[in-house]
């Protein structure tokens, strides 16, 4: 009986070690796994390019603003912003 038990067990861990993923399935979920990590990293650096784009824009229009402040500066103050000549 007890060789019975033990072959039985063995047959049991010999089937349950058959049944894991082939080789070609671990390759396959290797590839999947890659191209998901490539495109969560594509839309990673599309937002950080969205946000630097964004900035870009945001300071550009900081400066035309601040242009515009200080050419009417210039216009209602004209003694004040006279080039001085030595």
């Amino acid at each position: 009986m007890k060789k019975l038990a033990s072959i039985l067990i063995i047959a049991a861990a010999a089937f349950m070690y058959s049944c894991g993923p082939s080789a070609k399935e671990i390759e396959e979920k290797r590839i999947a796994d890659s191209i998901l990590v490539a495109d969560s990293l594509a839309m990673v650096q599309a937002e950080q390019q969205r946000i630097a784009d964004s900035i870009a824009k945001v300071q550009q229009e900081k400066m035309i603003a601040d242009s515009i402040a200080h050419a009417d500066s210039v216009k209602k103050f004209p003694k004040l912003f006279k080039n001085k000549k030595k």
